[in-house]
């Protein structure tokens, strides 16, 4: 890999921390050609860049750069829901029902299941659609949500069979994440979600290389995915965007949290309607107390509390050619973004890896 000088400078962060902070998460993520982080502390941010965009014909990678960001796009999907209720387009506790194209059959088991329950993994649906595994074997190392579009998505839920009564147990579940996205759509008029993300999240927050499309925007640079060394095609997730659509930069990434760790005062580029600015604070209220009460769960963000009493928030993501990490520490006004292009898999640390930077660069923040 080609090694390249940070985009910016240290800016009063630890001098210590910055210096091997790309070499390590380089290490931990093997077969990438590409790593972008981006820190924040204290009203100063740092981003750090090493590589190319591909290993053959890849340009330098930039804090604008463009990754897959998998599963983090959950977290994307939390805010647009927050964002609708503070709207009172829709309310925490709305039916899914509610939301979806009249006569779609929604399973019920004791009770019915509400937004909240989807936008927190307690919905008691399985992880992915009855069905999609069998689809298209022949993706299933490659892409293999490309072929089960939003139509696929209804009529699998018309078969599922919940797996716990909404409400009772957790179940992390790209299925019900998914169906909240179109659920949001729903309530918006049938908006297709890339456009209803950008009109009432991307745009107001001034994030301008994150998009739930595969094409970057004019002039934006893109990773190629890898895994296991070998090339991926472009991630695809057509019939449920709301779980992993979402393609973003370290520099937005950045934004994005910061604006989460200080809803009131962040200083992001576009301009946050009250209702966003609601969502904001709305999205980290804690929500469930999960098993021995090491951690907590708010609208989609984990939370780890702390020994000094502040609580880390995180998130990760991974498609078949790039991982994702992002959290913050809103007492500590700290937060850091990682991401590598190539899939997450046995022995690679990446995601441990910023994890444990955000916990060092927390620590130096007390």
């Amino acid at each position: 890999m080609t090694a390249g000088a940070p985009a910016t400078a240290a800016g009063g962060l630890p001098e210590a921390l910055l210096r091997g902070l790309p070499e390590a998460l380089l290490s931990a993520a093997p077969g990438a050609s590409a790593v972008a982080v981006g820190l924040y502390r204290h009203g100063q941010r740092s981003f750090l860049v090493r590589g190319s965009t591909a290993r053959e014909d890849g340009v330098p990678v930039e804090p604008s750069t463009r990754f897959e960001a998998g599963s983090l796009t959950k977290t994307f999907t939390a805010l647009l829901f927050a964002e609708h209720a503070a709207r009172g387009d829709v309310g925490h506790h709305d039916p899914v029902a509610r939301h979806l194209p009249p006569g779609t059959r929604v399973p019920v088991r004791g009770t019915d299941i509400t937004l909240t329950h989807l936008a927190t993994h307690t919905s008691g649906l399985p992880r992915l659609p009855p069905g999609l595994l069998r689809s298209a074997p022949h993706r299933l190392l490659a892409d293999p949500y490309a072929g089960f579009t939003r139509a696929d998505v209804l009529r699998a839920l018309s078969r599922t069979r919940l797996r716990a009564r909404p409400g009772t147990r957790m179940r992390y579940s790209n299925f019900g994440v998914g169906l909240l996205g179109h659920a949001l759509c729903g309530a918006a008029g049938g908006l297709p979600y890339e456009d209803l993300l950008a009109a009432r999240v991307l745009r107001p927050l001034g994030l301008r290389d994150t998009t739930a499309t595969a094409s970057p925007p004019p002039g934006a640079a893109q990773v190629t995915g890898y895994w296991h060394g070998r090339t991926r095609p472009p991630f695809s997730i057509p019939g449920l965007p709301g779980a992993g659509a979402v393609r973003s930069s370290a520099r937005d990434l950045l934004t994005l949290t910061e604006a989460l760790s200080r809803p009131g005062t962040a200083a992001v580029s576009g301009v946050p309607s009250a209702p966003l600015r609601t969502a904001l604070e709305d999205v980290t209220h804690p929500r469930l107390v999960l098993p021995r009460r090491t951690s907590q769960l708010a609208l989609i963000w984990n939370i780890r509390p702390r020994p000094d009493g502040s609580d880390l928030y995180h998130h990760s993501g991974g498609t078949r050619g790039c991982t994702a990490f992002a959290g913050f520490c809103p007492r500590r006004d700290t937060a850091l973004v990682a991401l590598a292009n190539c899939a997450p898999g046995f022995g690679a640390a990446f995601v441990q890896q910023a994890y444990e930077a955000l916990s060092d660069l927390i620590r130096a923040s007390a």
